[in-house]
């Protein structure tokens, strides 16, 4: 079969972004720590607070900054170098971070001498090992020879529709389902090759995809669920055991509560017999590097050579130590019904001899396409499941972004298959806040039960147009604040006596977070609109912060954003913004006179 050219686009697009982010995230090429530090690309000084050997038996730090600072590129599972100036520095992996704490993992042997020293701090580091999955993705496009035909049908010019397998009628085990859900689960169940699952938001695309697990499961199929994020991971993984199904959840197991962690490999291996082995032999490892570390840096000949001896031993106990965790790992595959992870993650931890009847991907509109051939080849037949008017994946090159890396596998698949199943009814949303929505991007589609239909003003604008409320940019020097806009929502807050345990404060801009962090009460939950994709509270706080006479929007013209940030609240959405800077785009006007006729316009000079 003829190669499609698209594929050799989509390595160029990668090769752009990884040029990006080495240029982004060097402190070479006259790039200071502080212009990192500025970008929110490093984290500088960081105290260690704890040392120990996890998985695999690699160092793993918790660490504290002492002040608070931009973390929001800072993502679970992204790569890291651990640097400090006049050493060498160390790759590894952010486990979590939370605030300012976190926790990482180095990609070495022990910890570096210089670990608990002044100055040490952390940078993002471009993810090789992503990269190199990426290109693997594509490779496959090529070399099998079903994908290939597929790659073809989805970035061809005709619509496709693949075969159904027929079934007979299924019984339900969750007896609440609508329709549309219902014919998702047929679609799931009787697929043959490729179905799409579109889910608005609120429309109970996770409960869908878990009953289709379930049906699948009954055809006695073995299941692989992906999802781009951690988060993803579990939120599906907690809704699996809630029906008693046998999941394995591979990856990063760091921040998982317990329930999920009993069902990671490590967790699983907490309670064998091969703990007890595997711990005497890190007792071993343990005495062997005390022993080595009694050489320090200035050492002779023969310190030197006996230091090296013991970290030899080292390493074979290391290798021992993962021989017994492959073996008992692949026991626990061979007994899950379902193996759940990302896309790297199931990756690096399924084996060839693995095989699985189907992948569902969730969040599949967050999904860099390249990373979906990836794990396309584990499974016979694939669900796709999103919503491509969400978020899209990020890319940080524009190069890239221009030659489609940026374009999720759900929005490129959506676009020629035809069996795309769309879920029709909100839950999470009173009537007035989910129409706009429902009018501007699913045609109207999107329909309320009755039992969220409007009670009050569910949702507001205020105006801060003529107030002089003028963006500024923060301490960054890249990002943006409003400082009037807190100072109403502020007052607004205490006037309406807002219950801030059911409220989050979001923004598309990192500085308005941080200095809405600085202005309002602890107990006010305050997020980005990217990290709050998914979530939701019963009041929402948007700030969107641009307000300048050049009427510039900036990447508010994204308006997958704007959806996100506008189908979080379920009983009250308050917005923010300047008319007069944002009205001149087609989006905010249609929205401000939405709002408007539903009563729901207010003027910041009420505040002022």
């Amino acid at each position: 079969m003829e190669i499609n050219p698209y594929l050799s686009i989509l390595s160029q697009a990668i090769d752009f972004e990884l040029k990006e982010q080495e240029k982004r995230f060097s402190l070479e090429n006259n790039a200071s720590l502080k212009q990192l530090k500025s970008m929110g690309v490093a984290l500088h000084p960081i105290s260690v607070t704890r040392k120990s050997f996890g998985f695999a038996d690699y160092p793993e730090i918790s660490f504290r900054m002492p002040y608070i600072s931009d973390v929001s590129s800072f993502k679970d599972n992204c790569a890291i170098e651990c640097f400090l100036e006049g050493e060498q520095a160390i790759k590894g992996v952010l486990l979590n971070i939370d605030g300012q704490k976190g926790e990482f993992r180095l990609f070495t042997s022990d910890f570096p001498d210089w670990i608990e020293e002044k100055g040490v701090g952390l940078k993002l580091s471009p993810d090789q090992h992503t990269f190199d999955g990426m290109k693997l993705g594509l490779k496959n496009c090529q070399t099998i020879p079903n994908l290939a035909e597929l790659f073809q049908k989805i970035h061809g010019k005709e619509k496709f529709s693949p075969k159904e397998i027929f079934q007979s009628e299924i019984r339900y085990l969750n007896p609440n389902l609508n329709e549309s859900q219902k014919e998702a689960i047929y679609g799931i169940v009787s697929n043959d090759r490729l179905k799409i699952i579109h889910g608005p938001p609120g429309t109970g695309k996770t409960t869908t995809l878990i009953e289709g697990v379930f049906q699948l499961i009954q055809k006695g199929e073995k299941i692989l669920v992906a999802a781009p994020s951690n988060a993803a991971v579990d939120n599906i993984a907690k809704g699996l055991l809630a029906y008693n199904i046998k999941i394995l959840r591979v990856g990063n197991t760091t921040k998982v509560d317990a329930e999920i962690l009993a069902n990671t490999p490590e967790g699983k291996m907490a309670e064998s017999k091969e703990i007890k082995e595997i711990k005497k032999l890190k007792i071993r490892a343990e005495e062997f590097r005390r022993m080595a570390n009694q050489y320090k840096r200035n050492f002779g000949r023969e310190e030197s050579n006996q230091r090296n001896l013991l970290l030899k031993e080292v390493k074979k106990i290391r290798s021992e130590i993962k021989k017994i965790r492959e073996y008992f790992f692949s026991t626990q595959f061979e007994q899950a019904d379902v193996i759940l992870g990302t896309p790297i993650g199931l990756n690096d931890n399924i084996k060839n001899d693995f095989s699985f009847d189907t992948l569902i991907i969730d969040e599949a509109g967050q999904t860099l396409e390249p990373l979906a051939w990836l794990i396309f080849p584990l499974a016979k037949k694939w669900v796709l499941a999103g919503d491509q008017f969400q978020l899209p994946p990020t890319v940080l090159s524009n190069d890239a972004a221009k030659l489609g890396l940026n374009k999720s596998i759900l929005e490129q698949a959506i676009q020629n298959c035809e069996d795309v199943y769309f879920l029709n009814t909100q839950y999470r949303m009173r009537e007035s806040i989910a129409a706009f929505s429902s009018s501007y991007f699913y045609d109207n589609k999107l329909t309320t039960p009755n039992h969220k239909a409007n009670t009050a003003e569910h949702i507001l604008f205020y105006d801060t147009a003529g107030t002089g409320f003028d963006e500024e940019t923060g301490e960054d020097g890249f990002s943006l604040i409003n400082r009037g806009e807190i100072d109403v929502l502020a007052k607004l807050i205490e006037a309406q006596e807002i219950d801030l345990s059911n409220t989050t404060f979001i923004s598309p801009y990192s500085a308005q977070i941080e200095l809405a962090k600085k202005s309002f009460p602890k107990s006010l939950k305050i997020k980005t609109i990217d990290s709050f994709q998914g979530q939701e509270n019963d009041t929402i706080l948007i700030s969107l912060v641009r307000s300048n006479s050049e009427s510039s929007i900036g990447f508010l013209n994204d308006y997958r954003r704007m959806n996100v940030a506008l189908t979080r609240a379920k009983e009250k959405l308050i917005i923010i913004g300047d008319s007069s800077t944002l009205a001149h785009d087609k989006f905010y006007e249609k929205l401000f006179n939405y709002i408007e006729s539903k009563g729901g316009y207010r003027s910041a000079w009420e505040f002022i």
